[in-house]
């Protein structure tokens, strides 16, 4: 990709001197194309899946095949309530937040759309109820979110294919902007970087394989000359005179802007407040922990889940209890002590995997770990039980942590509960992992199981107690599943 990059830019002295214009490039008019032409579509498709999930909902609710006029009428105005709300949650900028973002926009724009409608209908003879609120929501939060999700995979087939990238121009020739340079070449993100752009005196010609086109001062005419459609900014790289340049770039010629910052990652821009302190932008970093209201809201979601799931789940519970003490001689459950919230030990409950007596056998296995760290994993574990390895395969051997949820020891979602012997092994800044309530599932779990390093799943872990909200939450339940049904790194 980096020498495609430096084939297409040249070299400055190959073109002669250059002029900028304040004209759009016909690179940057054909991306801006393709992105309309997307977000077009995904508007159609946002507007359907919150005008099935009401009609489904007014069926199930009223078992009415056909809803009356007075409902269609309301209904009509679901499409251009979706698209307004939605544009007004940036739900149409989607390459410049993360999907866990665009999952926390989604559920507020759902809200307000749900709210819009229901107002409509109040000053129409239509019938509505409390009921058909919570489905139609429901149903809509789940229909859009598998519209992105699908969206998103074309999104990622078409980048593959070089279609929807930005790009991008390299604002730096310092660290910084080597490793962005690397970040983004390997990034399934959309962005390739075609140069370097210098802010000092540099008088390097070519940097891994990119070019340094020469001095910000000619940015403007950089950006035309390669079509750049991104400037991608090293911070650390530039001072306050040389951002007047990229500011400039941004006005004239509408390429993208973006910017980083030496923050661990972050998902929401919510976090973040810019300040104006005499001349000086400064961010105001929000505090991520959840409020008084907000810890009650996710225990009790966590308690009528649980609860729901509990009841559902019963005579799966039962079948798979049934078939290991048919199978294998031991009791149906495992109890294990695990460190939760703030190092508090208490037993976590599994359906037993394993042959009885396992633990007593790890000593002999040792040599057999094929995980880093304190961990300890096995692919073709001898101790696993031929129901056990089916149970692991699907996670299903976790259901009984439900109950630890109810009991209050875990929530449905957060870090996996350690070993007492594992944290004794952590590192301090491994420790941070232990102050939230430990889950069921996790973002480790949709990332990967088994398949990451110890590294990364602690990494994995920290990033979600810097993030954690419960918008956060339902985007990781909602990943769960086809993670599961996938059964990838699980062993």
């Amino acid at each position: 990709m980096q020498q495609d990059a430096a084939k297409r830019v040249g070299t400055i002295s190959s073109v002669g001197p250059l002029v900028a214009t304040d004209r759009v490039s016909p690179r940057r008019s054909a991306v801006r194309r393709n992105h309309y032409a997307l977000y077009v579509s995904m508007a159609v498709t946002d507007g359907a899946c919150v005008i099935a999930a009401l009609l489904l909902a007014y069926q199930f609710r009223f078992a009415v095949l056909l809803p009356p006029r007075d409902f269609l009428l309301v209904l009509a105005i679901a499409p251009l309530a979706t698209v307004v709300v939605h544009l007004g949650f940036g739900l149409y900028r989607t390459h410049q937040f993360s999907s866990a973002e665009e999952f926390r926009r989604i559920i507020f724009a759902i809200s307000t759309v749900i709210g819009v409608i229901v107002m409509c209908s109040v000053w129409s003879s239509a019938s509505t109820s409390r009921l058909w609120i919570s489905c139609g929501w429901l149903l809509a939060v789940v229909f859009t979110g598998f519209s992105r999700r699908a969206w998103h995979h074309r999104i990622r087939h078409n980048r593959a294919a070089g279609r929807l990238t930005f790009d991008t121009l390299i604002v730096g020739t310092n660290q910084e902007a080597l490793y962005l340079a690397e970040r983004l070449s390997a990034s399934q993100f959309g962005y390739q970087p075609l140069g370097f752009v210098s802010t000092g005196s540099d008088d390097r010609t070519v940097l891994n394989g990119l070019p340094v086109l020469g001095s910000i001062d000619g940015l403007r005419p950089f950006i035309h000359q390669t079509g750049a459609t991104c400037v991608f900014v090293a911070a650390t790289a530039v001072q306050s005179e040389d951002v007047k340049h990229v500011l400039k770039a941004r006005r004239l010629d509408g390429v993208e802007i973006r910017v980083t910052a030496n923050f661990p990652a972050v998902l929401s821009a919510t976090r973040f407040t810019p300040q104006s302190i005499n001349g000086l932008i400064a961010l105001s970093v929000n505090a991520v922990r959840l409020t008084r209201s907000q810890a009650v809201a996710k225990r009790a979601f966590d308690v009528v889940a649980s609860i729901l799931a509990l009841v559902a789940l019963s005579p799966l519970l039962a079948a798979i209890a049934l078939a290991i003490r048919l199978t294998t001689p031991g009791p149906a459950l495992f109890r294990q002590q695990r460190l939760g919230l703030q190092r508090r030990p208490f037993k976590v409950l599994k359906f037993r995997t394993m042959v009885t007596g396992a633990e007593l056998m790890l000593a002999d296995l040792a040599s057999c770990n094929e995980a880093d760290g304190p961990l300890f994993k096995v692919r073709q574990d001898p101790r696993v039980t031929r129901i056990g390895r089916w149970l692991r395969r699907y996670s299903l051997d976790e259901l009984p942590q439900l109950w630890n949820v109810l009991r209050g020891e875990m929530s449905l979602v957060g870090p996996r509960p350690p070993l007492p012997t594992e944290v004794e092994l952590y590192e301090e800044w491994q420790l941070d992992r232990l102050e939230v309530r430990p889950g069921i599932t996790g973002l480790w779990q949709v990332s990967g199981r088994s398949d990451l390093s110890f590294d990364e799943y602690v990494r994995l872990d920290l990033f979600y107690v810097e993030n954690w909200s419960l918008a956060y939450d339902l985007f990781i339940l909602a990943k769960t599943i086809p993670m599961l049904i996938s059964t990838r790194g699980a062993y």
